[in-house]
């Protein structure tokens, strides 16, 4: 932790790891073994990412079932068991470019000669009353991390790309009834998507509609929703509510610095390898194909070992 504000002595790492997520969190356990001298730099109080907001967590191997909060805590454990060095600041600036990198944050400015960008991305928000409150008690943004849980319920999902479509034939598998709720009165997704979901004989669609308002006390009840065209209001009582109207990437404090895609998350490969030596990314920062935990950890692992190259080339 930072001495009450009081910038550190001056000191040179080989990685600085900045997000505490799952990527995070994976990278500064395999720069640990590795023997990197290392700093993991998190702008919250608890490490985790998104995860600690998960409810449930169902497929991450090995610990079915778990909450996602104890999850994140083990991810944090384990580090912390192999001596990782952690400190609570808020990134205002890198400077990316030199050999050198520097990490200006409120509790002074720390260099290393690689970096870890694992910052991560947010889910896109409907912005609605009730959402924040009901988040992770009927509300999820992740078909894939909480679908089973409401096998045989009525639930709907909001969107109409490509995840939305995705979640809706991911989810009317096991869901007695799914609802797609789309603001526009037809779908963006690739038609072969729509095709599939359009086969579905449990999925019903609710075009040019929006959610006014989400409802519950402890859990979702129901769900308020207007119609652009015809102005009709209405009430409609479900199970659950996903919500797949995008993400945004964490990566304003790279622009510039690193490529990006026209979205904003940083390209790199497998490999985590960014447009800057000695910078990699990690996590749902990178442009990927499945943003999960699984597929985080696995990131983490990967930017460790490119990062390891990196610096036998100096």
């Amino acid at each position: 932790m930072s001495l009450g504000g009081i910038p550190r002595k001056k000191c040179m790492y080989d990685m600085i790891i900045i997000g505490s997520g799952p990527a995070g969190l994976a990278a500064a356990i395999y720069a640990q073994r590795a023997r990197l001298k290392t700093l993991v730099i998190e702008r919250e109080y608890m490490s985790g990412g998104q995860v600690v907001n998960t409810y449930e967590v169902d497929n991450y191997p090995g610990f079915p079932g778990i909450g996602g909060f104890e999850l994140g805590m083990k991810f944090r454990e384990h580090a912390d068991k192999l001596g990782a060095e952690f400190m609570n600041a808020e990134v205002t600036e890198m400077e990316l470019s030199g050999t050198i990198k520097k990490i200006v944050t409120d509790e002074g400015v720390y260099e290393a000669k690689t970096v870890i960008l694992a910052m991560g991305a947010q889910h896109r928000e409907l912005g609605v009353p009730g959402e924040n409150e009901l988040a992770g008690m009927g509300v999820s943004y992740c078909a894939t991390c909480d679908g089973a849980f409401f096998t045989d319920h009525t639930i709907a999902v909001v969107g109409g790309g490509d995840v939305a479509v995705e979640d809706a034939i991911f989810l009317s598998r096991g869901c007695e009834k799914v609802y797609v709720i789309h603001r526009r009165d037809e779908l963006r997704a690739a038609k072969s998507l729509q095709e599939h979901l359009f086969a579905c004989k449990n999925v019903e669609f609710l075009w040019d509609t929006e959610v006014t308002k989400i409802c519950g006390e402890d859990h979702i009840e129901c769900i308020m929703l207007h119609n652009k065209k015809t102005g009709e209001k209405k009430t409609m009582d479900i199970d659950g509510l996903f919500v797949a109207v995008g993400t945004i990437p964490n990566s304003d404090l790279v622009k510039g610095k690193v490529e990006l895609d026209d979205q904003g998350y940083v390209i790199a490969g497998e490999d985590c390898v960014t447009s800057t030596a000695g910078v990699f990314a990690a996590g749902d920062l990178r442009r990927k194909m499945m943003q999960q935990i699984i597929t985080a950890a696995a990131d983490g692992a990967n930017a460790v070992n490119s990062a390891q190259k990196y610096l036998m080339t100096l």
